[in-house]
This record gives C-alpha cells, structure tokens and sequence, in this order.
C-alpha cells in the first residue's frame, strides 16, 4: 500500500515537466517570424530559403510610376489636357461666332469705321460742337461720302459695259492671233479646243450658274442688313463709345480689371493706327496704278483705281488679285505690250508700298510679321470670306498690343507685390559714399 502513492508521484511530476516543455515549445514557435501559419493545413512547416550568394546582383526596388514617367512626358500630359480643354472652348466659341457670323462682321467692321471717324467727332468737338451734332456730321458725311464711291464705280462699270464688251473682243481676237505668232507653238486646233472645253463647262453648269444666281439675292439681303446694321453699330459707337466700354469693364472679373482696362486704350490706338495707314496707303496704290494704267490707256482706269482702294483693305491679297484685274483687261483690250506695262507699273508701286510706304504710315503702331499677316488672312477668308480677310489682320494686331501690355502688367505687378527684403541690401549704398573709416 505505501508503494502505490509513490508511483503515483512520479506520474504527475513527468506529466508535469511534460506540460512545461510543451509550453516553452509553443512560446518558441510564435516568436518565431519564419515559423508558418498553425492552421495551415500542411502543419505550419515551410521550406527554409538559404540566403542569396554574395556575388549575386543586386535588384533595385521598383519605383513609383509616377516618378518613372520622364519629365518631359509629364509636362506635356499636363499641357496636352489643358490645350485640349482651350481647343474645346475655342471650337465652340466658334460654332457660335458661326451662328451669328453676319453680326460679328456688321459690329467688327462698325469698329474699323468708328476708328476712321472717331477723330473726326472730337475734332469737331473741340470746336464746340455738341457731341451729338458731332457725332451726326461726322456719321452722316462718312457714310455719304462710301455711297458716292460705291455708286461712281457701279455707274462707271455699266457706262463703259458695252465699249468694254467691244474691246474685249478685239482684245480675244488679238490675243489669239499673238498666240498663234508666238514663239510657244500654239496651233488653231489648240485654241478651238480651248474654247469649246469653256462653252462645254458653262452648259454643263448652268444649272449651278442659276442657283448661284438664286442665292445671289439672299446674299445681297444679307449685305444690305449687314450694311444697316453696321452703320447703327458706327452711331451708337460714336456717339456713346466711352460708356460702353465702362459698361463692359463690369463684366470683367474685378482681379482682371486693372489689366484690361489699360489694355483697351492702347487696343483701340492701335486698330485706329492700322485703319488710317491702311486707308492712307490703299489711296496711294490707287492713285499711282490709276495714273500708270490711265496713261497707258487702258479702260475704265478710275473704276479699276477704286477697285485697287477696296481691295488693299486686304493686306497683300487684296493688292495682288486688283493689280492682277488691272493687268487682265489690260491684256484682252490693250494687247500684251500694255498688259506687260501695267504688270510693271503695279509690281513698282507695290514694291513702294511694302519697303517704304507701310514701314514709315504704320510704324510701330502696328507691328505684325508678313507671315502672321498671311495665315490670318487665309484663316480669315476660310472662315468668314472676304469680310473675315478684312478684319483678320486689325484682329491679329489688336491681340498682340493687348498680350504684350498684359505680359508687362502682370510682370510689374509682381514686383510691386513681392516683399522688400528686410535689411541693408547692396542697392541701399550709394556708389559715391565714401568708405567707413576703420
């Protein structure tokens, strides 16, 4: 019987040791970071990963994609969606100058003309005139004086229609029979052929002739409300110019307004500086060719004169397409000598014009490279036609004076804000201060 508790004893003291092991065991595993998950179902044992070799490469960490991408790349992505949304805005600022094209070219060219007459009503005002007496002397003169031109070149043109018709003809007849004499081996086959093919395209399109004809109608309701529009536009802008532009100041964001506000002035001196110059040019090239072609004894020169004038509203197309009318019924009524001279005198007196008339007229009022002056021209014209070319280069001008004056305002204004640096700074000693003494 004293045998049995003893046996006992051990039992539990070897399950007890037992138990403590099995504990200190547990302890191990879980601060063990390599040792795998209990409960994972291949008994926590995972395989042991022998460290690299030391003479195997290094891997570089992956970086941040952004940092991966180039700079270059990025600023572009960040121009490229703003120049999208700019493109956006633009295009739909375009649809919409689109839908109402007639009143942006009926209020544009009320501008040209309130920029030709606006000296005229303050001179008349510093006389002593009211404003509004000057304003309908000035209006009412203009606007006579555009009819009278318009009305001389109409009379003149269906005056001289059916002598001109007779001369053309001659002219044809003598043309061919140059051709035929010529050094170029033109052959009568050539010029019956010739002639049929433009009988043939003219029957052919008789159909599109007459809905041209048709349409001409609607144009010319179009350009009589454009015309009366204008001429409302030219009064109101004479008259009340001033309050008008302080009415659009409201609508300017008031952070803006300082800028634009200086900025309108010198826009509106330098469209009123491209108008006159380019009148005061136009007239020159007009009278000059005028001259040459009338002593050269070509038809209708005075009517072909104010033609020229019109036309040289459109910087260098304009020139080019009324000389080259000039030297086309130079051609079929004088013959090819005279056709020559007349190239020759309208290339001279363009030459002047482009090296010496427009540098000295315009200055540097208005100072827009010949390239600028083209792509806005043709970008004019293919948007608008020949009211669009009209106006395309006074835009282009106005645009550069009111960039460049906002550039330079916004630079000042940055040095006027930007804090004084605190201290004596270089700047704060004279040059002529003698020395401190030591």
């Amino acid at each position: 019987m004293s045998r049995v508790p003893g046996w006992i004893g051990r039992l539990g003291a070897g399950l007890s040791e037992m138990g403590e092991r099995l504990n200190e065991k547990r302890r191990d595993e879980d601060a063990d970071p390599d040792n795998g998950d209990p409960s994972d179902p291949s008994g926590g044992e995972q395989e042991h990963v022998p460290p690299p070799p030391a003479y195997a490469p290094q891997v570089a960490p992956r970086p941040d994609p952004v940092a991966a991408v180039p700079w270059g790349m990025r600023v572009a992505a960040e121009a490229g969606w703003r120049l999208l949304v700019l493109a956006g805005t633009l295009w739909v600022l375009m649809k919409v100058i689109s839908a109402v094209q007639l009143v942006v070219l009926a209020f544009v060219a009320a501008l040209l003309i309130t920029a030709l007459l606006q000296p005229t009503v303050a001179r008349l005002r510093r006389l002593g005139l009211p404003r509004g007496l000057a304003t309908a002397v000035t209006a009412i003169l203009g606007f006579v004086i555009m009819g009278l031109v318009g009305w001389f070149v109409v009379w003149q043109v269906m005056e001289n229609a059916n002598e001109l018709s007779g001369q053309v003809q001659d002219g044809i007849d003598d043309l061919r029979k140059w051709l035929l004499n010529s050094p170029f081996h033109v052959t009568e086959d050539q010029i019956n052929d010739i002639a049929t093919s433009l009988r043939e395209a003219v029957g052919a399109n008789t159909e599109e002739l007459t809905s041209a004809g048709l349409e001409g109608v609607t144009v010319i309701v179009e350009a009589l409300t454009g015309i009366l529009l204008a001429m409302f536009s030219t009064l109101f802008l004479l008259y009340d110019g001033k309050r008008i532009w302080q009415w659009f100041l409201k609508l300017v964001p008031e952070q803006a307004r300082p800028g634009i506000a200086g900025a309108g002035p010198r826009a509106w001196r330098t469209l009123t500086a491209y108008v006159r110059g380019t009148v005061i040019v136009a007239m020159i090239d007009a009278i000059f060719i005028g001259i040459g072609i009338y002593f050269l004894g070509v038809p209708m020169a005075v009517p072909l004169a104010v033609i020229i004038f019109l036309a040289s509203f459109v910087p260098l197309v304009g020139a080019v397409v009324s000389g080259a009318l000039a030297v086309v019924v130079a051609l079929v009524t004088q013959g090819v000598f005279t056709a020559v001279m007349a190239l020759a005198v309208v290339l001279a007196v363009q030459q002047i014009e482009g090296h010496i008339l427009q540098p000295f007229i315009l200055g540097r009022a208005v100072r827009v490279h010949p390239l600028a002056v083209i792509l806005s021209v043709a970008a004019g014209g293919m948007v608008a036609g020949i009211g669009g070319a009209v106006v395309a280069v006074p835009l282009v001008a106005v645009t550069n004076t009111v960039v460049g004056y906002l550039r330079s305002y916004a630079r000042e204004t940055a040095l006027k804000q930007r804090p004084r640096p605190q201290g004596a700074t270089p700047t704060d000693v004279s040059l002529t201060d003698p020395p401190p003494q030591q």
